[in-house]
């Protein structure tokens, strides 16, 4: 078996089915499975998994590294590919994966030149592109394409983040790098509260052609009711870092900060009304963590 789709789930029934259908070609024909391992959906999301062909395994939510490993450890193919729920694969990007999983010693660098002819791109800035490895998730060496070995661990993909039916290109959402394809074996989600981070041994590579689609926030409710969830999280990290007591700082100003730094410096607002929604209250939000850090500290304190 080639490659392994693992999906974590809780009440997506709008968003799995477009998650699964655009990886179906990729695991037809017995070349791979899909892995989706519910935490307890209460919606349909289980019954529509099913009825594509997932594997569905529902388990008590435990955390997001946790459950992401969990899926990892079920899979049997030689490479996995996680994607979060809200999130699915350009037509092109389905091509690129399945040559890039094509060979279990990895590709030449002819082989990735036509790779890049045959999906439309400029050849030697796709190889360049390929060829450019980082080891772990450090800052990318430079390195010619003949310094590095063929064999890859990984491979990163940009992605492309939605609000309310948006692209949105400036203010750091673009191209938002993310490790999503590595070889079985090599790869594991570092635990933490928010925010888990895929730690793969060896070397690993960014590519250019081809993108995920990151179907995040349809809706300022989605937005909010995600923000909030994210921030009690988030919240949980910062008090663990001794970040406890009411600060102006964190509270008001960081925020402020934030929100200039993206909107401004880092053009967000050339992503219309959309940008300034989003930033602002992505700002909101950074004032909402350290205020439930304080919070909680206060709480135990009593």
């Amino acid at each position: 078996m080639i490659l392994s789709v693992v999906i974590i789930t809780f009440n997506e029934e709008t968003n799995i089915a477009r998650t699964l259908a655009s990886v179906q070609p990729l695991v037809s024909d017995g070349n791979g499975e899909i892995i989706v391992v519910d935490s307890g959906s209460t919606d349909g999301t289980v019954g529509i998994a099913k009825s594509c062909g997932a594997k569905v395994f529902v388990e008590e939510w435990k955390g997001y590294a946790v459950q992401k490993n969990s899926g990892i450890d079920r899979a049997e193919g030689d490479w996995i590919l996680s994607l979060d729920a809200d999130e699915s694969l350009e037509s092109g990007t389905v091509e690129l994966v399945r040559v890039l999983v094509s060979k279990p010693d990895g590709l030449t660098q002819a082989e990735i030149g036509n790779m890049a002819r045959t999906l439309g791109g400029d050849s030697l800035d796709t190889v360049e592109a390929v060829m450019a490895y980082e080891e772990g998730s450090g800052v990318m060496p430079t390195k010619s394409a003949e310094d590095i070995p063929l064999a890859l661990s990984g491979y990163w993909f940009p992605r492309k983040n939605f609000f309310l039916g948006r692209w949105i290109t400036h203010g750091g959402f673009w191209p938002d790098p993310k490790l999503r394809l590595f070889r079985r074996g090599s790869g594991r989600f570092q635990a933490q509260a928010v925010h888990e981070t895929l730690k793969v041994d060896g070397y690993t590579a960014k590519v250019k052609t081809g993108a995920l689609l990151h179907h995040s926030y349809p809706t300022l409710s989605d937005y909010i009711d995600h923000m909030n969830r994210y921030s009690s999280l988030g919240a949980e990290m910062a008090a663990a870092k001794g970040r406890r007591g009411f600060s102006v700082f964190n509270i008001v100003l960081r925020p402020a900060a934030t929100f200039f730094y993206n909107y401004f410096f880092r053009m967000g607002f050339l992503d219309g009304r959309e940008g300034l929604l989003l930033h602002l209250y992505h700002a909101v939000y950074v004032s909402w963590k350290y205020a439930k850090a304080w919070e909680m500290a206060r709480g135990r304190a009593d």
